[in-house]
């Protein structure tokens, strides 16, 4: 007997190890909730389950989530009243319901082994469980000391059932685990949307309006909070100054550079747009001054809508591509260093004149590295998705914009850099 129960302890422990590794091999909340679900629902022996994410602090994010739940069935289970609910109980940290509802000792989690043998079940709670098939439910909470509250998940069973009182404990050692690990990512989470929002802030509200060109803009701000930038902005007699650029670093230092270094070259751009080399010169010079360390790309264009006239001078950045329907092609620009890595940079500027509804799309080098291939290939990559852009697009530049990074970056790509898309469309 005594062999018995180390068998059986050895084998629990060895099933909650691999559960364990395989959650921490999880890299975003949603992930994390997905992996939580499946691993609850084989140790408690479910076939569905939802999970709820609410943070007790309010500062979110909240979501809800389904193992074996479609999206309508998440939305149906919702219109039952919460405090009828198991999960709604743990959440609202309400007191235990009637008799049929009970928490076992020791544990916060509760469980309902059979929903319609409880003459006061809620009546819409009862008409939700028949019309999704289930009779019996195990919630449990996804807590922990420092965090507090971060949410819980509750499984439902098709017949009426419960988990053995060895399998609660099982599921309540993985919980406590599981939490921790969703409090790390949680972090993580707000930690890159606090620096999504204030690259978003650094980056302009909205394009101007010039005659003769149409103007849109695209950026994915990276996990690490990279320094890509892009800039738009009217200048006298109708002309328009075009940007792009990206500080070397990642993270609140890189951001701050890269709105300093964004600042400085729209005032450049208002003093000697005219000449695209010479406002190069001058953010290379205000970058060596005050940023030592810190080099950039960069990219400026001084375009005359007009006239369908572009003269740009790059740093050490992607060349632009002019997108049309005679022609799909790389600018040719002068091969030249990033600001900040040579004792004084300096390139020609190239000038160009693009056709009546032809894009000229200027982008980041984010663009290309997260394809995960050689830069060859990239390039390649990119200028393949420009040819495909339908006639229909290519009378909108947010459209020509989408089409190139859904056809360059299909499932995201695989790095953490940024990317920025600036398309100008000139009529």
């Amino acid at each position: 007997m005594i062999q018995d129960k180390l068998a059986g302890w050895v084998s629990d422990l060895t099933t909650l190890h691999e559960l364990t590794e395989r959650l921490t091999r999880t890299g975003t909340l949603h992930d994390a909730l997905q992996e939580v679900l499946r691993a609850g629902a084989a140790l408690v022996g479910a076939r569905r389950g939802m999970a709820v994410l609410e943070p007790a602090d309010g500062l979110g994010p909240t979501t809800t989530i389904g193992l074996g739940l479609a999206h309508a069935d998440l939305g149906t289970i919702e219109t039952v009243p919460r405090s009828a609910t198991s999960y709604g109980r743990i959440l609202d940290d309400l007191p235990d319901g009637p008799p049929a509802e009970r928490r076992p000792s020791g544990a916060a989690a509760v469980a309902v082994p059979d929903l319609f043998a409880d003459e006061g079940l809620d009546p819409r709670h009862r008409e939700v469980a028949a019309r999704l098939g289930y009779a019996a439910s195990y919630a449990v909470p996804l807590t922990t000391a420092a965090a507090g509250r971060l949410g819980a998940a509750v499984w439902l069973y098709d017949e009426p059932a419960e988990p053995a009182e060895g399998r609660r404990h099982l599921v309540g050692l993985y919980g406590r685990y599981a939490s921790e690990h969703l409090a790390r990512l949680l972090e993580l989470e707000r930690g890159r949307a606090r620096l999504a929002t204030i690259a978003e802030e650094l980056l302009p509200s909205r394009l101007p309006r010039v005659p003769g060109v149409q103007l849109a803009a695209r950026h994915r701000t990276g996990p690490q909070g990279g320094g890509d930038w892009y800039d738009a902005l009217a200048l006298p007699e109708g002309a328009l100054g075009m940007a792009v650029g990206s500080v070397s670093g990642s993270g609140p230092s890189a951001l701050a550079a890269m709105g300093r270094l964004r600042a400085s070259l729209r005032a450049y751009a208002v003093m000697e747009g005219e000449d695209p080399v010479a406002v190069l010169s001058d953010l290379e010079l205000l970058l060596r001054l005050t940023e030592p360390a810190r080099s950039a790309t960069a990219l400026f264009a001084y375009a005359e809508p007009a006239h369908r006239r572009v003269v740009l001078a790059g740093a050490g950045h992607t060349p632009p591509l002019i997108v049309g329907e005679r022609r799909t092609e790389f600018v040719e620009t002068s091969l030249s260093a990033p600001l900040g890595m040579l004792a004084c940079w300096e390139a020609p500027s190239v000038e160009i004149a693009p056709e009546p509804g032809e894009t000229v799309l200027l982008c980041t080098d984010g663009l290309l590295r997260r394809t995960g291939d050689t830069m060859d290939r990239a390039f390649a990559r990119l200028h393949a998705a420009a040819t495909t852009v339908s006639k229909a697009d290519r009378a909108d530049p947010g459209a020509v914009a989408d089409h190139v990074l859904r056809t360059v970056l299909p499932d995201g790509g695989r790095g953490d850099e940024d990317v920025v898309v600036l398309a100008a469309r000139f009529e």
